[in-house]
């Protein structure tokens, strides 16, 4: 179906003439093997005067059928762009580039044109179908050239905080220790939307629930949302998790019940750490920064 993809791909929503699709002869075979019927039989049937067979083989299709085709697509790209600019972050937005194959469409870059053309300026790069995999490459060659991306998502850990009536829910209460603490607490290390430099780190520390632990587990979350409060809210997913050994030495004794855990943000991955302050003892894992 590559012809029909290029007719899509090449079709002008102010082209006043039928468009020729021939149908391959694979896809005819199976369709009459399938349907019991020729594909002219199953035209007739369907009784649309807006898409017929023709005598040399192939579909005919009119320009009011063809815009139907691209409606649902192309309005949900519309609206999801709409949807974008609302977003505070992306106020004072210019230039909006249409990149991809599917954006070499006239309908497309019409509906977009129709749609934002008042306040945006709208750019078409050269050989739009293959911008995509130059950029590719040219990020393979020298990953420094992006070296500021949004968090597609919020990350952060679970822990313990001090429990404040009035403000934490009582089902999140624990006791321990003769301390009340809130539980599922999602602490964030970057909100989704947050622009994040290549090589930004954040860092959080925290104290040991309990002295006589010998080890803890900090799991890594992360959601859509930009105002979560627990990790048991709805939409919030676990990503990750580190198991870091508590060694008891002099610096234990003394007191240093204190864990420290830093989320890196690279090129592709977010790399989060967690130290025991005491022993020094490090563990790491990494996260997917590019994907939902």
């Amino acid at each position: 179906m590559s012809l029909f993809e290029a007719k899509k791909q090449s079709f002008s929503p102010l082209k006043q003439t039928p468009t020729n699709i021939s149908l391959p002869f694979v896809f005819v075979e199976k369709f009459e093997k399938r349907a019991k019927q020729t594909v002219p039989m199953a035209l007739k049937q369907f009784d649309d005067e807006n898409i017929t067979w023709s005598t040399q083989g192939t579909l005919r299709i009119n320009p009011d059928m063809m815009l139907q085709l691209f409606e649902p697509v192309v309005s949900a790209i519309v609206h999801h762009i709409q949807t974008l600019l609302r977003i505070p972050q992306l106020e004072g937005i210019k230039y909006l580039f249409l990149v991809g194959g599917f954006n070499a469409s006239p309908v497309l870059q019409k509906s977009i044109q129709d749609a934002f053309g008042d306040q945006l300026r709208t750019i078409i790069p050269p050989d739009v179908s293959t911008t995509i995999l130059k950029g590719a490459v040219m990020y393979g060659l020298n990953p420094s050239l992006i070296y500021v991306r949004r968090s597609p998502l919020t990350y952060g850990v679970g822990c313990l905080n001090k429990f404040v009536p009035g403000k934490h829910p009582p089902e999140k209460k624990v006791v321990k220790n003769n301390v009340e603490w809130c539980t599922d607490v999602f602490d964030v290390f970057v909100y989704a939307g947050q622009a994040v430099s290549l090589g930004h780190s954040a860092t959080r520390s925290y104290a040991l629930a309990r002295s006589e632990l010998k080890s803890t587990t900090i799991t890594l979350f992360a959601t859509e949302s930009d105002s979560v409060m627990f990790v048991t809210d709805r939409g919030v997913a676990k990503v990750g998790e580190l198991q870091l050994r508590i060694i008891d030495g002099p610096a234990r004794e003394a007191g240093t019940k204190e864990l420290r855990m830093s989320m890196t943000f690279g090129d592709t991955e977010i790399t989060a750490e967690a130290m025991d302050c005491a022993s020094q003892l490090r563990v790491q894992a990494s996260i997917d920064f590019l994907s939902k």
